[in-house]
């Protein structure tokens, strides 16, 4: 594996160790927030969506499994099941970049290129993180400056 190919996938480790920490700092009536003035998302249905668009992807670029329109409007997972499905997911694009890296596949869109989609995929999840947290705060519900200073931020700072 190229050294730039390891630094694809140490990056996007990043990006869903972040959202994994994001998860787990949630208060429970911290998923029911939306933003103000907005006819927008639950945390929850962000979450479920974000990873809704990442397994329907890979499943876009057959790579994946078909994704579960039922377990798509589920409305109530818990943590255990948000941490599960990202952390399954998490894997998968992980598997998914490796191979396209490795030249064993590419993606159907964003020009054939693994980093554009690799792009469009961690803006997508960090958009939505970046809603999560504008709907928590403006509902009173802090998350501790551990996470969303050390875990949201430095992480990306920090090598490897």
């Amino acid at each position: 594996m190229t050294n730039i190919s390891k630094q694809l996938l140490t990056a996007w480790k990043k990006n869903n160790k972040i959202t994994l920490l994001l998860i787990a700092a949630i208060p429970q009536k911290g998923f029911k927030a939306v933003p103000h003035g907005s006819r927008g998302r639950t945390v929850m249905a962000q979450l479920v969506h974000m990873n809704s668009v990442r397994t329907g992807w890979l499943y876009y670029h057959k790579t994946g499994k078909r994704p579960r329109s039922a377990a798509a409007k589920r409305t109530k997972y818990t943590k255990a099941d948000l941490r599960k499905l990202f952390t399954e997911s998490g894997k998968d694009v992980a598997d998914f970049l490796k191979n396209s890296a490795e030249g064993k596949t590419k993606p159907k869109m964003f020009g054939g290129e693994i980093l554009n989609w690799f792009s469009y995929i961690v803006a997508h999840d960090s958009h939505h993180r970046g809603s999560i947290m504008l709907a928590l705060k403006q509902n009173g519900i802090k998350i501790p400056d551990k996470v969303s200073l050390d875990g949201l931020w430095y992480t990306w700072m920090r090598k490897g």
